[in-house]
């Protein structure tokens, strides 16, 4: 009876030397000892399934080390075998794979989402060790997936779930299509098997109706490639199901008119003769204006390289051309794992290699300014969903974003530092706003200054993973910094009315308490302070008080003197939206645990609904000196005619005055009503502001929220 190994050694032989065949052979034989007695769920003996793994591996012609790691990749989770066997038989490198995979195979996504995202982030971190982890991982799921009618059918849509929404964009991140394209069809089959077998019947059918269109552009294809003596194959291609499905679903279009694509492929020698390919199609049939794509001069972040057309075929429908070399035609079907087939003979796997590992690094980044995987995995997820557009520097390198980034992604695209000093942003030499949107060939200068610093509503604007976990690192560095500063004027304040001062407090006393209150160290507690997760009265009290800070009952003295506001706090300090506090304005300060305080004005009605404890009131004032913008709420009717608004607004500009916010409440034929968010410097200026727009006789009413 033929072993599993021997139709392996066959496909072996065709690219490999004898003697890492028979490396191969020795791992196989050391796995089928190892699994000997262990079957799978279909009943078949076990070892059949890391054969059908290494050979899906070899058919993309893998280097040893992998295949190796294909044939070991179970044993040392499902056998006795350990890490120091397989490195002492096959080296230290096999035996990293093999323990890299072995602690993806522990990886079960859960339907908690922080558990797969905790998961999905131990999947990245092992990609970033050795990409070859990943390939065989994909590889393993990939057969898994073709023998998944053997599982109970729940496991089976969990399984094909998984597949389609992490394993297919991981393996199109990494250029696999031919892998993607399995990942999803298969997938879509298992999950919606009823839509699937009506989607496949429609496509036979449609083909059996329509082949003739097919065959007559093909073959005119053909003829105008000859009469040009261009060598060319042309190959035509099918919709998948899944691609199909999602068009459907995502464009809410008829069968009838995702199908009118008829798809073809040309393969041709060199990268010269794929323009002169494209001349001749646009001369057979008519170009569809806006749908050319050069991914030759400007490749996709997974090395893809092709040109794109769309056509005027047959009766208005359109045909889809994609032409690209026989590299990159390779290259687009086995991505990163062309790296190890072209390693001794071109340049094309290494480039791809270079750029996937640029990504992989990038996601390292990013994961290293996230505490939260449930964060990463959201900012991982629009690298691996990407709609591309590109831009350019002044210097014309090509900068590639998701569809939809902005001006303040570009620049932390170009360096963290260069995102993080921006203060201005030119597009094609006109300034533009962060939040605006880019559109493909766009030339993106930014202007940076020195000591310049991300501001919290970039977060609005930023769409990729990079920006938002760098902009977020920093405000949570910069509120911890401020926290620190904030928590000792805190500190301070109560400290004052036990004739005490920080500076003044012993060393051990402050020890004492810190031990007290399970803290590490002195800027841990006065963090903690500022950002309200203790009052300062209790730790003031506490150290004033050594021998009564144990009593429960223990009475605290008067509220000290009011705490001065400076309005240079930063992210410690905010001001109540309920109630818009301004300088001038008599206030009241509330702890918010994990935002510092919170300020209010003494006439505010949400005060009286705010159940907290007394000790969380701040008293405040505000700093005879302060200045600075801040916001403050108007509640306007205005005649509802032409120009009123432009009236109003013109005003507020007189006044040196911008509107932040607008929201209509009601409109009618005769008025309309809004809010409106002000900047305004203190309560005097908001007066004079009142004063003018009472004046204009469009303003029906006026009031300050």
């Amino acid at each position: 009876m033929p072993s599993p190994f021997d139709e392996l050694r066959s496909l072996l032989n065709t690219y490999l030397s004898l003697n890492d065949i028979l490396r191969i052979e020795e791992a196989y034989q050391l796995a089928e000892k190892a699994h000997h007695n262990q079957k799978r769920f279909s009943g078949e003996e076990y070892i059949t399934h890391p054969v059908a793994v290494t050979k899906i591996l070899a058919e993309m012609h893998m280097d040893p080390e992998t295949l190796i790691s294909a044939l070991l990749h179970d044993v040392l989770e499902d056998t006795p075998i350990q890490k120091e066997d397989i490195a002492n038989q096959f080296g230290k490198e096999v035996m990293e794979l093999v323990d890299g995979v072995s602690k993806l195979t522990q990886i079960h996504f859960k339907s908690r989402t922080e558990a797969q995202a905790e998961n999905f982030r131990k999947m990245i971190l092992a990609m970033a060790k050795d990409i070859r982890v990943m390939i065989v991982k994909l590889a393993d799921r990939l057969h898994n997936l073709r023998t998944i009618h053997a599982l109970p059918r729940l496991q089976q849509k969990r399984i094909a779930k998984e597949t389609i929404e992490i394993y297919a964009p991981i393996a199109n991140r990494l250029g696999m299509n031919n892998f993607r394209l399995e990942f999803q069809e298969r997938g879509f089959e298992t999950l919606h098997p009823l839509r699937a077998r009506i989607l496949k019947a429609a496509v036979e059918k449609m083909h059996g109706e329509e082949e003739v269109a097919p065959q007559n552009v093909h073959a005119r294809l053909e003829a105008g490639l000859q009469k040009a003596r261009v060598l060319a194959k042309v190959f035509g291609r099918k919709k998948g199901l899944y691609t199909i499905h999602e068009k459907m679903k995502r464009k809410h279009l008829s069968f009838g008119e995702v199908m009118d694509v008829i798809a073809f492929r040309i393969i041709v020698a060199d990268l010269d003769t794929c323009y002169r390919v494209l001349g001749v199609v646009h001369n057979l049939y008519k170009p569809v204006p806006g749908f050319f794509k050069d991914y030759i001069a400007m490749p996709k972040a997974n090395g893809y390289q092709s040109l794109h057309t769309i056509l005027f075929g047959p009766n208005g429908s359109p045909i889809e051309i994609q032409i690209r070399t026989e590299e990159m035609d390779r290259v687009a079907e086995s991505g990163i794992a062309s790296h190890w087939l072209y390693k001794t003979q071109q340049i094309e796997g290494e480039h791809v290699a270079v750029r996937t590992h640029g990504w992989v690094r990038g996601l390292l980044e990013m994961q290293q300014n996230i505490g939260s995987s449930l964060e990463f995995l959201e900012n991982v997820k629009v690298d691996l969903f990407p709609d591309k557009v590109y831009v350019f520097t002044p210097k014309g390198k090509i900068i590639e974003l998701p569809q939809g980034a902005t001006v303040i992604d570009f620049a932390y695209a170009v360096h963290t530092d260069v995102g993080e000093n921006c203060i201005a942003a030119k597009i094609d030499r006109r300034l533009s706003p962060f939040g605006t949107k880019l559109e493909m060939g766009q030339t993106i200068e930014i202007i940076t200054e020195q000591g310049a610093r991300p501001h919290p509503i970039w977060l609005n604007y930023a769409v990729t993973g990079k920006a938002r976990s760098s902009i977020r690192h920093f405000l949570k560095s910069q509120q911890k910094s401020e926290s620190i500063v904030f928590g000792e004027r805190l500190l301070n304040q109560a400290l004052s009315r036990y004739q005490l001062t920080f500076e003044t407090i012993p060393a051990l006393r402050l020890c004492e308490v810190i031990k007290d209150f399970k803290l590490k160290d002195t800027p841990t507690l006065l963090e903690e302070i500022g950002l309200g997760y203790f009052s300062s009265l209790l730790v003031a009290y506490q150290i004033a008080n050594p021998q009564k800070a144990q009593q429960k009952e223990a009475k605290l003295s008067l509220p000290p003197q009011p705490l001065a506001i400076q309005g240079t706090e930063g992210m410690v300090v905010r001001y109540a939206h309920c109630c818009y506090p301004i300088p001038g304005d008599s206030v009241v300060g509330f702890l918010s645990k994990g935002q510092g305080i919170v300020i209010h004005r003494e006439s505010c009605e949400s005060i009286s609904k705010q159940k907290t404890r007394w000790e969380d009131k701040i008293p405040v004032q505000w700093e005879p000196t302060i200045g600075g913008e801040f916001q403050a709420g108007l509640a306007i009717g205005l005649e509802n005619r032409l120009g009123t608004f432009a009236e109003l607004a013109t005003t507020l500009s007189q006044m040196g005055s911008n509107i932040d916010d607008i929201t209509t409440k009601e409109k009618d034929g005769y008025a309309i009503y809004f809010t409106l968010v002000l900047v305004v410097k203190d309560r005097l200026h908001l007066a004079r502001i009142l004063r003018k727009i009472r004046a204009l006789k469009s303003v029906i009413r006026v009031t300050r929220l």
